[in-house]
């Protein structure tokens, strides 16, 4: 269930609006954003108002939380309960206000304060975490969290507080939960006459604020009058970055970045779209090599201690990733080439873009750009100069980890995925070799950059038409049923409607990846979707893989609810187990792999070399695919959900909320809202036919 709520609320969510009173008692004025939404188990509450940012969640069911993930800092508080012995549903009787505190040394503090209401006889206390929201998400995922960081309870009659500065001293983190209606007695809070436990909750964090993109900075007219994508880009959207997903990942990410602002860029702004394009260039290392992940505040802190670093609170950057280092240079010539004045894109690359690993130290975006781009060349040259699978480009030594489907199942265990070698590393050749030809880069160039970038185009080349066929798996027919059959009974669904679209046919798709032998992983799988984004594939490629992706699953990917990013019906049954509807990258629908795949459709069905067999086919997949997504409308912003088949038909189920599920899914996540650029296609014209 996913409901979401703007203003006054009716039902379980009572929010008071305009009346909601800041701590010092006095009517606050309506903050600059502020909605709600419930999914799955946990209420959500979003606000910002100038220096605050704030996500508020309450955990529903047996297992009940109080959680607060802050922007600033990537940081948080969450107040967890022992479990109880009967589900309980929270109510919020008043939405969160923006607080400003001063802590004990006189300092600002920016928060929230909130009041909730739980029908329960008792609620025991179990931990409360106060640090950065990369160490709530451990003790929420494993039930850890460093030594350094633990903070003490106190109690004051009424009051729960839990308050400390950040381990280095500056400005640190506050929880105040009042008891309103019940009391606090023996490590627990018990209901008070009427069965409830009414709760005044106030949470607030030192870190530095991060500044709004204003509503003038953000989008454009073209973009969908979605209220719900349209409140969460705007929690996740800042000058300084562009945030991953709330609560979890209140950070930049850099692949999450990249790949939102490809997907928006015709509903976004200019600023918007420089905005997140800088915070890219900022994180480059001196190899020009993309960030992954920052870690910011006391995580930073913490870090540069147990490695023995110095850095104090400098920002840690993660650069285990492959995929996002071969992202930027197509999103960066989209936007340079194809969307922005001739005038606006030199004044981007001449921007000075300081640096965020390096404080103090700057350069400016083309130079940043150009370093990427060696790096590209570099990595690409060897399999451009002799195609050989072992000469692909691998995930880092020691990982199982390397590009979007990053949990340690995600690609299968393999080592070369196909989406960074069959995609990825030829379009950032050819953005490369454009940008070239185009001379926005000409102030940034070597003489022998000049040199190196006049190859790329040939090197792209070779990498389009020698890569892809390397992960290609072909079932026979016989065996490609027979497997379906099996897998379709083995999670519960019919077989009937996938074998009737096989129609006897050999099942062929891309391995998910190659392992270290070159063996390719045999996993149906929605990464063909960023080749119709930013490839150029022939009408019999189109025919054969988007025909593949838009089966029925599970002899493809497509269901009512959804287009599943992965199907192991051709995998043995222990990694079929890996790849279930509980695992983060299972069978499972992630919200913008199916903006992905419709994007790419409508990209692919623009050109006008494609024969009308393989239209029709394009137009049929792309008919299924929003259908699909028009069903499942009220998840979109969610980050991926899961399913249920019952009573003859697909379910969701929001992720997360299963016993089995590995994790729970972002109530707020930037690659998600971009069905505000991603929208239906037009009718065709009754005219012309044309669209």
């Amino acid at each position: 269930m996913r409901r979401y709520v703007q203003g006054i609320a009716a039902g379980a969510l009572v929010l008071a609006g305009s009346q909601n009173m800041a701590a010092n008692g006095q009517a606050a004025a309506k903050p600059e954003l502020a909605y709600n939404l419930v999914e799955g188990q946990n209420l959500n509450a979003f606000v910002r108002d100038g220096k605050v940012a704030a996500h508020l969640l309450l955990r529903n069911g047996t297992d009940p939380r109080i959680l607060i993930a802050f922007p600033a800092g990537n940081s948080g508080v969450g107040l967890w309960f022992a479990p109880l012995a009967a589900p309980a549903t929270w109510r919020l009787d008043q939405a969160p206000a923006p607080v400003t505190l001063a802590d004990a040394k006189g300092r600002p503090l920016y928060g929230i304060a909130t009041t909730a209401s739980l029908a329960t006889p008792r609620l025991a206390i179990k931990r409360a975490v106060l640090s950065n929201v990369r160490f709530l998400r451990d003790y929420q995922a494993v039930g850890r969290f460093p030594d350094a960081v633990a903070t003490p309870l106190r109690i004051e009659g009424s009051r729960l507080l839990y308050q400390r500065d950040r381990v280095d001293g500056a400005p640190g983190y506050r929880l105040e939960v009042a008891v309103l209606e019940g009391r606090i007695a023996d490590g627990a809070i018990l209901a008070g006459a009427s069965g409830r436990i009414t709760l005044r909750i106030v949470a607030a964090s030192g870190d530095t604020p991060l500044t709004g993109l204003t509503k003038a900075e953000l989008l454009n007219a073209n973009a969908a009058r979605d209220p719900a994508a349209r409140d969460a880009l705007a929690f996740l959207s800042y000058r300084e970055k562009f945030l991953a997903g709330s609560w979890r990942f209140d950070t930049y990410f850099g692949r999450d970045t990249l790949m939102s602002v490809r997907l928006l860029m015709p509903a976004l702004r200019g600023p918007a779209i420089e905005a997140g394009l800088g915070a890219v260039l900022a994180r480059l290392n001196p190899a020009g090599e993309v960030a992954h992940e920052e870690g910011l505040s006391e995580f930073a802190i913490i870090d540069h201690r147990q490695n023995k670093q110095p850095g104090g609170d400098t920002p840690t950057l993660d650069y285990g990733m492959i995929d996002d280092d071969y992202m930027l240079a197509p999103v960066a010539g989209d936007y340079l080439l194809d969307h922005a004045p001739r005038r606006d894109a030199l004044a981007f690359l001449a921007r000075a873009v300081p640096s965020a690993g390096q404080p103090g130290s700057s350069a400016t975006a083309g130079a940043l750009l150009v370093r990427n781009l060696r790096f590209v060349l570099a990595a690409a040259e060897p399999f451009a100069a002799r195609p050989d699978r072992r000469r692909l480009i691998a995930i880092h030594e020691g990982r199982l980890t390397g590009q979007w489907r990053d949990s340690e199942e995600g690609i299968g265990r393999g080592r070369y995925p196909y989406d960074v070698n069959a995609v990825f590393v030829p379009a950032a050749l050819e953005a490369g070799a454009k940008l070239l030809r185009a001379g926005l880069l000409d102030p940034y160039l070597t003489p022998a950059d000049r040199m190196s970038f006049g190859r790329a185009d040939a090197m792209a080349r070779v990498w389009r038409d020698q890569a892809p066929h390397l992960f290609r798996v072909d079932v026979a027919p016989r065996e490609a049923a027979e497997q379906v059959k099996l897998y379709a009974a083995r999670v519960g669904v019919p077989a009937a409607p996938a074998l009737a679209a096989l129609m006897g046919k050999p099942l062929t798709f891309h391995a998910i990846s190659l392992d270290a032998q070159g063996a390719a992983v045999p996993i149906i799988n929605s990464d063909d979707g960023f080749m119709l984004l930013f490839g150029h594939p022939s009408p019999a490629d189109l025919n054969t893989y988007v025909g593949a992706l838009a089966r029925p699953f599970p002899a493809g990917l497509m269901t009512d609810i959804g287009l599943l990013v992965a199907n192991p019906a051709i995998a043995t049954p222990v990694v079929q187990d890996r790849f279930a509807p509980a695992a983060y990258h299972g069978a499972v629908v992630w919200s913008w792999q199916q903006a992905l795949f419709a994007a790419g459709l409508e990209r692919q069905l623009a050109r006008r070399d494609l024969p009308a067999t393989t239209r029709s086919i394009l137009l049929d997949a792309q008919s299924r695919l929003w259908r699909a997504i028009q069903a499942t409308r009220a998840t979109q912003s969610s980050e991926l959900w899961s399913w249920a088949y019952e009573g003859g038909r697909y379910r969701v189920v929001p992720f997360g909320a299963g016993k089995q599920d590995v994790d729970e899914s972002n109530a707020a996540q930037l690659w998600s809202t971009v069905y505000l650029a991603v929208q239906p296609p037009r009718a065709p014209s009754r005219r012309t036919g044309k669209r």
